[in-house]
């Protein structure tokens, strides 16, 4: 009687997690995105740790909310997660101004962004 189960958008290793407003430019969020991309989850929560970069707080929670999807819904092992994609997209841009000299309209933009990090479980070789 139901609908059907609708297909997974990742394969059966792999986990991701989407944080989407963030305040601050694609720019500047793809250097924490570059940072982390292809590291054990363990070392890029630590190199996010003690990144003096703002916004690395908010990445830090989209790694571990990604890390948490991994366990709890997909039964994959922490341990062995790996960071295999971290893209970062444009969101709205708010559109400010500041009134500037002889009647003009200096215009100013303060961008959003959203990013996508998908893990995926490595298997050991020994």
């Amino acid at each position: 009687m139901g609908k059907d189960k609708n297909p997974r958008r990742v394969a059966d290793n792999e986990a991701m997690a989407k944080l989407r407003m963030l305040k601050t430019s694609p720019q500047k969020l793809n250097l924490l995105a570059q940072m982390i991309r292809g590291k054990k989850v363990e070392k890029a929560l630590t190199d996010l740790t003690f990144s003096k970069k703002r916004i690395a707080l908010d990445v830090k929670k989209c790694l571990q909310s990604a890390i948490a999807n991994a366990e709890n819904n997909h039964g994959l092992d922490v341990d062995a997660l790996v960071i295999a994609e971290a893209w970062v997209g444009k969101n709205l841009v708010m559109k400010r101004g500041r009134p500037r000299a002889r009647g003009r309209f200096g215009r100013i933009q303060k961008p959003f962004s959203e990013l996508t990090i998908m893990l995926r479980q490595i298997e050991e070789t020994v």
